[in-house]
């Protein structure tokens, strides 16, 4: 069983940045796919970015397109989250979560692990 931990959130304000950190636990880190999502109060949960085994592809949301970049160290069982020119609208709880065959890398469905996530709150 794959444990997730995310850290890193916290209070920001508009234009600053943060770094989300996930940890893997559990499995064969580098034979996972990662993705971030996060999820605001009264929303539906939002892809926000993919990194493959290799981190040879990333995929991003389109609102956080240019901003965010997802990357990955396998030698330490950890992806990131990189946030630069944070807004208001990207207050929410970021999810890290991993899956080894994902038909559709935006689809939280088909993830098998997720981490309990971490807030991030942007103040503007």
């Amino acid at each position: 069983q794959v444990q997730l931990v995310e850290s890193g959130g916290g209070l920001v304000q508009s234009g600053d940045s943060l770094r989300l950190s996930c940890a893997a636990s559990g499995g064969t880190f580098v034979n996972l796919l990662m993705g971030w999502f996060r999820q605001a109060p009264g929303k539906e949960r939002e892809f926000v970015a993919f990194v493959s085994w290799s981190a040879d592809v990333t995929e991003y949301g389109d609102s956080v397109k240019g901003r965010f970049t997802i990357s990955r160290d396998n030698a330490k069982n950890t992806v990131y989250l990189q946030m630069n020119s944070l807004k208001p609208e990207d207050t929410a709880v970021y999810y890290c979560a991993a899956g080894r065959f994902l038909s559709d890398v935006e689809n939280p469905s088909f993830y098998d692990f997720w981490g309990q996530g971490t807030q991030v709150t942007v103040s503007s």
